[in-house]
């Protein structure tokens, strides 16, 4: 059966006034719909210093791929600053945790880091991913069967913080051999750490934030020192690591690294996971079609990164005065390279606006990034969600969104954007 070509344009698009000129990446107006703004960019400035944030926004495809293939010139140094600067009250709380992010994975451009991404490497290659979709698929069907039981006795569920959010989350923790959290409080650390470093939080909030990312400093440390870990785990293996002098992975280091892994690895699947199911679910013919048509469900998915990745921008910096896209930037210019906006460019996918399951050339998007810190998990992640929806559409056939759904919060972070909340209901 012919996999449908869907009409994914979004509601507003064509709502007046200059998006330049209105350009807020933390609006909702943009979160909900950052199209017609990611569309103008390309098109009149590709290259374009945004004055609410100070950087530079990089749009194109052609240029955010050149930026992301060349470390030498643009540094991932900055890639995890807080993008809200942190009042001294915050400083305290993390410094009394000891908290620290030294170069480790997606901010080293030091020689530590090809040692460092071979090790992760070897926790996500092809081999242990496939290894893991027996693990993926049953907890997958543990979660949705609860979440039928729940369908059935109040007609409706949150397919987000029941299944979406959950799944992955676990997934990790069997494969990295984490223990001694549960996944509830492995979610909210990894929550509010995006939320501190990523977010534009209020004083007060950030105050909260940084008890909950303390916490979760302080445990990374106090597992990463144990012990106790078995050396076939994440953590056991940092231990042995090894740096290019030879001497041990320092703990700092060790730490920083299980952050953004212990992160990334199940915050921005379970985000990607969300949306692939919102999506899916808007358009019927892909959500009866899913569960029985041979490699729907990972086409699906690879259209969802291309148009609407979970992780939408990443940051850069200039090491030296260099030309990109016909703008000269000076030494130390902050980048922000629109991942998302990237995937809609017309010079690369045609029609990009509309979903197009097996379309050819989709694995140019570059929603895991490229080269050097190209994301490790990449075959993971796509691989769950691909897992998640089919079981989705198997358990569940006969739902839809609920009345509203349109309407649900959205994660607006600067570099993560999802729905916080799937609401299905069954007619």
């Amino acid at each position: 059966m012919t996999s449908p070509v869907l009409n994914a344009s979004v509601p507003g698009a064509d709502d007046a006034g200059d998006p330049l000129e209105l350009l807020d990446l933390f609006s909702d107006t943009f979160v909900r719909n950052p199209y017609p703004s990611l569309d103008a960019l390309r098109v009149q400035a590709p290259v374009h210093l945004d004055p609410g944030t100070g950087f530079w926004l990089v749009s194109r495809h052609r240029d955010v791929r050149q930026v992301l293939l060349d470390p030498d010139a643009f540094r991932p140094d900055n890639a995890q600053h807080a993008v809200t600067p942190l009042p001294v009250g915050v400083l305290r709380t993390l410094t009394r945790a000891g908290f620290n992010l030294p170069p480790a994975l997606a901010n080293n451009g030091t020689p530590s880091h090809p040692g460092l991404r071979r090790l992760v490497n070897r926790f996500f290659k092809a081999q242990r991913v496939t290894a893991a979709v027996p693990v993926i698929e049953r907890i997958a069907d543990e979660l949705l069967v609860a979440a039928r039981e729940r369908i059935d006795t109040s007609g409706g569920d949150d397919l987000f913080t029941s299944f979406a959010q959950i799944l992955p989350c676990r997934v990790l923790m069997e494969l990295l051999g984490i223990d001694g959290v549960s996944p509830a409080t492995m979610i909210r650390w990894s929550d509010a750490s995006l939320e501190l470093f990523w977010g534009r939080p209020t004083p007060q909030r950030q105050r909260e934030l940084a008890t909950l990312v303390a916490e979760f400093h302080q445990w990374l440390t106090q597992t990463v020192t144990s012990g106790t870990a078995s050396p076939d785990s994440f953590v056991g293996a940092l231990a042995h690591h090894r740096l290019p002098d030879g001497e041990p992975l320092d703990v700092r280091t060790a730490v920083a690294a299980c952050f953004f892994v212990f992160i990334a690895g199940q915050s921005t699947t379970g985000q990607l996971i969300a949306t692939v199911l919102r999506r899916a679910l808007a358009e019927p013919d892909v959500w009866s079609l899913v569960a029985s048509e041979e490699g729907l469900a990972e086409a699906w998915v690879e259209e969802v990164l291309r148009r609407e990745p979970p992780v939408t921008t990443w940051r850069r910096v200039t090491a030296r005065p260099v030309e990109l896209g016909g703008v000269h930037l000076p030494a130390g210019a902050q980048l922000l390279v629109m991942l998302m906006g990237s995937g809609s460019d017309p010079e690369v996918f045609t029609s990009p606006e509309r979903m197009c399951p097996h379309r050819a050339n989709v694995r140019q998007h570059l929603a895991f990034g490229a080269g050097r810190h190209r994301c490790p998990g990449a075959s993971l992640a796509r691989t769950e969600a691909a897992v998640a929806l089919r079981a989705a559409a198997r358990h569940l056939p006969r739902v839809r969104l609920a009345a509203g759904a349109a309407d649900a919060p959205m994660l607006g972070l600067l570099s993560f954007r999802a729905p916080l909340r799937v609401a299905v209901e069954q007619p």
